[in-house]
C-alpha cells in the first residue's frame, strides 16, 4: 500500500533512503532535499515540504497512516506547515538507524562538495531538530558562504572532508570487540 507520494518536481535526485520503525513503534523516514546543486527550493528548510526531512509517521491508528500528536509541529498553527515532520535541514540523507540499546537516532547524511556529516538525535528528543542544511554543510557555513546564522541548528557529531572520503551512506551502532 502507497501511504505517502512526495513529488521532486524539478529533480530526480536527492531522495534520501531509510525507512525503519522506532523504539516508539512509530515509522521514520528520510527524505532527501529533492536534488540539484546546493538545494534550490530551500526544501530541506521549508516546514511546507516533505523534502529534506525525517517524517514520523504512526501506521498502526489509520489507513494509510495517522500523524502522531507528539509530533513537534503537530499544533503548529500555521497551516502550511506539515505535522509529519519529524526532523528537517537534511541534504540527503541515505541511511539511519536506531540504537538497539539505548534508542538514539545516528543519521548519515550525504554533503554537497565540502562536509560529509553524522547527526545524532538522542532517545529523548521530542522531535523538531534542524540540521542545518542549506544554511550549514557540516559546521561549515553553507549559503550564505560566511557569516551564517547557526543559531537553532544541531551541528554534527562527526565529518569529515572528501580527502579522508566521499558519501557517507551511515550505518550501525557497534559495541562488539573484533573492530
Amino acid at each position: 500500500q502507497t501511504l505517502l507520494t512526495i513529488p521532486h518536481p524539478d529533480f530526480g535526485n536527492h531522495n534520501g533512503g531509510t525507512l525503519a520503525f522506532g523504539p516508539d513503534d512509530y515509522l521514520y523516514w528520510s527524505t532527501g532535499d529533492g536534488g540539484g546543486g546546493g538545494d534550490p527550493g530551500n526544501n530541506a528548510q521549508d516546514l511546507s515540504e516533505l523534502l529534506g526531512k525525517i517524517l514520523r509517521l504512526d501506521v498502526d491508528s489509520a489507513s494509510p497512516y495517522a500523524i502522531p500528536s507528539s509530533n513537534p509541529f503537530f499544533n503548529d498553527p500555521t497551516p502550511s506547515v506539515r505535522e509529519e515532520i519529524w526532523a528537517y535541514g537534511l541534504r540527503n540523507p541515505w541511511k539511519f538507524s536506531f540504537d538497539s540499546q539505548t534508542g538514539d537516532l545516528y543519521l548519515g547524511d550525504v554533503g554537497q562538495g565540502r562536509r560529509e556529516e553524522i547527526n545524532f538525535q538522542p532517545a529523548a528528543s521530542t522531535g523538531g531538530e534542524n540540521y542545518g542544511w542549506r544554511v550549514m554543510e557540516g559546521s561549515l557555513c553553507f549559503n550564505p558562504a560566511s557569516g551564517c546564522d547557526q543559531s537553532g541548528k544541531v551541528l554534527p557529531i562527526a565529518e569529515y572532508d572528501h580527502s579522508v572520503g566521499c558519501s557517507v551512506t551511515g550505518g550501525y551502532v557497534y559495541r562488539g570487540s573484533l573492530f
